[in-house]
């Protein structure tokens, strides 16, 4: 996350082993890490509303060792190229790129 340092405020995760060396990445990246409440996916919205739109692709009973690397990059352009009202309908690619080219 170093080279995106300058886009992000804060880390909200949930309370996975995974997030276990929390603090080390908080402080390389000089970010407040923050947690949420366990059952309590209303504290992390952007995360919650993008796994549904993940699942519209891939049910939750599929095995990923059936999805291809290409299947993923396909869903992957699609949901990026997708308008979100959160972002007054534009899509995360042309946000995204709004930001590179503002801050470059």
């Amino acid at each position: 996350l170093q080279n995106w340092k300058h886009f992000i405020n804060t880390i909200t995760s949930d309370n996975g082993k995974e997030f276990a060396q929390h603090q080390e990445i908080s402080s390389a990246l000089e970010i407040d890490f923050f947690f949420a409440n366990p059952y309590s996916p209303w504290e992390r919205g952007a995360n919650e509303n993008l796994n549904g739109l993940i699942r519209q692709y891939i049910p939750k009973s599929s095995s990923f060792d059936e999805i291809t690397p290409e299947k993923i990059i396909e869903i992957q352009e699609k949901l990026n190229n997708r308008p979100r009202k959160r972002f007054n309908f534009e899509t995360p690619n042309f946000m995204f790129n709004q930001k590179v080219a503002f801050i470059t």
